[in-house]
């Protein structure tokens, strides 16, 4: 194991307001518009109070072997007080049939063992003994699941003439219509969906929003000019303006339509995004199409090279005058370029150089990209099908990858490093959800924090690290090399394929856990991690970046140091100080961690063993590498042996960590490790390929346990799996806790990872430390 090491950290603070309350302290709540007799509203309207949904009781019922096993939500202005094994609050009386069967007062789930087919429950709240108003009816499902069916979009055949289908894939939630229940927005991937580095084609990426009897209000088809793929589209549901009703926000480009739909399905309208007036004055059309041909590329860099003399860089001396210098050929042209001296230089550039560099530079065959047209950000509301507000997205790709770096490495990727993208939510000022829209994590890393006040959106802050120097745009190493702003230059290289929101500092506002990285709440940086690499590194004893890497945890993983933690892997192998590292949150300082020497590729964090005190963490990737394992909180070594990484899950009823398992092919499976299997979900499939990510993994309704969502496997429905254990621990909803809400809001960005709460949550969870909503 590593010892600890430093950070370098800069902080600018900017003042919101006189009023600083804790996050996980107040939140704008109601008990829910079906229960008319439940508490006033915890914050009572207090200036201060955190910005959170509406929601009814969420009340399921799914037959079993055993009877019938309902679940409800306890929202977050019921929670009083804490016993020994949960909150304290609300009770509830049960009904079936009319008839009340139970009253329940330690959890907020029961099991009728003496179900009657055909029969009806409902739940009502009792407050200081007076019963209030009874939840909508429900009935159980047969199967033991709910389908929402779905509305697969036609089959497509992109410019080269291959044929695609379409398959379901992420989702997220949001209450789109102020009725207290979620909708369900799901993304449709065709089949050729790429890696932003993969050549080729794409077909248009959809996202339609459902109501849970498969209902469908609206469609956004992203049109041609939006490549699909992962780190594309990154598509935030939340109420931003706090009316009760969520809106989306995602970066759109010409060609983008939202349709509507009617009750009965047929369609209603279609309109195309509002193009800015500057770029229907300047030519451009939703009309236009943007996806370049092989030839076309081609003719982009004969017309780069033609430009070259002029390039910023060039002019100022930065890189090499001459592309003959570039490629380290001896000179043989004059400048300007003709077209034909352009074109000889580009086919020395795609034939020889580039190939010399790395046999899997193909650029011949370089098709399907979009490296230029415009780039929007829409706010839309999804219920209604209708546009909000569309605006320039920032920052633009400014060129097709060159000052990026994606022409510098061994590996020639135009249109890779400029084109990935992340985003999330957070409550930045304590109280309203901004969202957060990044691009660039390699080399130039950015962000930017908007506000949607209802009529426009509006800037809070904008981070960029400048672009990373480079001495010959076509060949060198901008990997780990600081950026040309004075405060975020080190971000650089620190971003990984996801990002986190939490209050990691205390002061009642979120920051960005920007991978090895965090920005403050008022976009000043906040640290940025560093170590020191080992004798075995490739840089012995130097001070070095942690690193970008792919899977990233913030949580509460030991109980016994103050805050928050953030358990990461890391893919910079020998270049990288650490290949996992467990982090305070508040500083960047590394607790514990251990070097592989390799692209340690994938971790997770659980209560799966709780024997041990905290929550355990692992990394796995190659099995040669000793350090990677299971770890307790503390940093003690558990063994080699690891429970899966695609995504975790809290299913059972005693509170410990289970993993959602299965990829590609696979059926996917809910497993402890301890017990085995508990879920088998037959018919369905997983995500992104050998990601095995669900279509959703969250608490949508029910008691506080987190429900499964992935497609069928022909994806005529998106299938909901509830846990059916019954559990005696009582809490609130995990969205009416801040950070939960945001994460769930942020896990179908790129690299799907678990949302955790903003307390500690595990099988050992000391309840008098839980938070109550509302309550300073």
């Amino acid at each position: 194991m590593r010892p600890p090491d430093g950070t370098r950290a800069t902080r600018r603070r900017l003042p919101y307001g006189p009023l600083v309350i804790p996050l996980a302290g107040l939140m704008l709540l109601t008990a829910g518009p079906a229960d008319a007799a439940a508490p006033e509203r915890a914050a009572g309207g207090r200036p201060g109070a955190v910005q959170l949904e509406d929601l009814d009781r969420g009340l399921v019922a799914v037959a079993s072997e055993e009877g019938v096993f309902l679940s409800w939500r306890l929202l977050g202005s019921e929670a009083t007080g804490h016993t020994e094994t949960g909150v304290s609050g609300t009770d509830f009386a049960v009904y079936r049939d009319g008839r009340r069967i139970a009253t329940v007062t330690d959890s907020t789930n029961y099991l009728d063992e003496n179900a009657t087919s055909g029969a009806e429950y409902r739940v009502a709240p009792i407050v200081r003994g007076r019963e209030g108003r009874r939840s909508d009816p429900v009935s159980p499902w047969a199967d033991g699941y709910h389908d929402l069916p779905l509305r697969r979009p036609a089959d497509g055949v992109t410019p080269a003439g291959e044929t695609y289908t379409y398959r379901a894939n992420d989702m997220s939630v949001g209450d789109v219509d102020g009725d207290g229940s979620y909708e369900y927005v799901v993304k449709w991937d065709p089949s050729n969906s790429k890696d932003v580095s993969q050549v080729g084609y794409t077909g248009n990426v959809y996202l339609d929003t459902y109501e849970l009897d498969g209902t469908l209000l609206s469609r956004v088809d992203l049109g041609p000019n939006v490549r699909a793929g992962a780190h594309y589209t990154q598509f935030l549901v939340y109420d931003f303006d706090g009316d009760g009703r969520a809106e989306m926000m995602l970066k759109t480009a010409p060609g983008t339509t939202i349709t509507r739909y009617r009750p009965d399905g047929r369609v209603a309208g279609t309109e195309y995004v509002t193009m800015p007036r500057a770029d229907v004055r300047a030519g451009y059309s939703h009309q236009d199409d943007y996806r370049l041909s092989a030839e076309g590329y081609f003719d982009h860099l004969v017309e780069m090279f033609q430009g070259w003399q002029d390039h910023p860089e060039v002019r100022a001396g930065n890189w090499p005058a001459t592309l003959e210098e570039a490629f380290g050929i001896e000179p043989a042209y004059d400048y300007p370029l003709s077209r034909a001296d352009a074109e000889a230089l580009a086919d020395h550039f795609v034939d020889v150089y580039a190939p010399s560099r790395s046999a899997r530079n193909n650029l011949r065959a370089f098709e399907g990209f979009i490296l230029e047209g415009p780039e929007y950000l829409t706010v839309l509301d999804p219920g209604a099908g209708r546009e909000l507000q569309t605006v320039r997205y920032e920052p633009g790709r400014y060129d097709d990858g060159l000052m990026w770096g994606d022409y510098a490495m061994a590996r020639i990727e135009p249109g890779n490093r400029v084109d990935r993208f992340l985003s999330t939510v957070a409550y930045l000022d304590g109280r309203h959800p901004s969202a957060v829209f990044a691009r660039g994590y390699y080399t130039r890393s950015t962000l930017v924090a908007y506000r949607w006040d209802g009529r426009r959106i509006r800037q809070d802050w904008t981070v960029d690290s400048g672009w990373t120097p480079m001495s010959n745009p076509f060949n060198d190493s901008p990997h780990g090399v600081d950026g040309t702003d004075p405060e975020f230059g080190s971000l650089t290289t620190q971003g990984f394929h996801s990002l986190s929101s939490a209050d990691v500092d205390g002061d009642g506002r979120q920051e960005i856990v920007y991978g090895s990285a965090t920005i403050d709440d008022d976009g000043s940086l906040l640290y940025s991690s560093f170590g020191e690499a080992p004798p075995e590194a490739a840089q012995p004893g130097e001070n070095i970046r942690l690193g970008h890497g792919d899977a990233m945890h913030v949580a509460d993983i030991d109980p016994d140091r103050p805050g928050l933690e953030i358990f990461t892997v890391h893919e910079g192998g020998r270049y990288a100080p650490y290949g996992f590292a467990l982090r305070d949150a508040a500083t960047g300082e590394v607790l514990y961690g251990g070097y592989t020497g390799v692209d340690t590729g994938r971790g997770m964090i659980g209560d799966v063993d709780p024997d041990q005190r905290g929550i355990e963490t692992w990394a796995s990737q190659p099995q040669s590498v000793s350090e990677t394992g299971l770890w307790t909180a503390r940093g003690d070594y558990l063994g080699a042996e690891t429970p899966g990484t695609n995504m975790s899950i809290r299913w059972s009823a005693d509170l410990t960590t289970q993993i959602v398992n299965g990829s590609i092919d696979q059926t996917p499976t809910v497993d402890d490790w301890r017990r085995g299997t508990l879920l088998t979900a037959e018919g369905t499939l997983t995500n992104n390929h050998t990601k095995g990510n669900p279509s959703l993994v969250a608490d949508v309704f029910g008691d506080w346990r987190e429900e499964l969502m992935v497609r069928t496997a022909d994806s005529s429905a998106i299938r909901f799996y509830v846990s059916t254990e019954v559990t005696d621990h009582k809490l609130y909803t995990l969205m009416h806790d801040p950070q939960y809400r945001v994460e769930v809001a942020r896990q179908q960005t790129t690299y799907n990872q678990p949302a955790y709460p903003s307390f500690y949550l595990a099988s050992d969870t000391d309840w008098s430390q839980v938070p109550l909503p509302g309550r300073a």
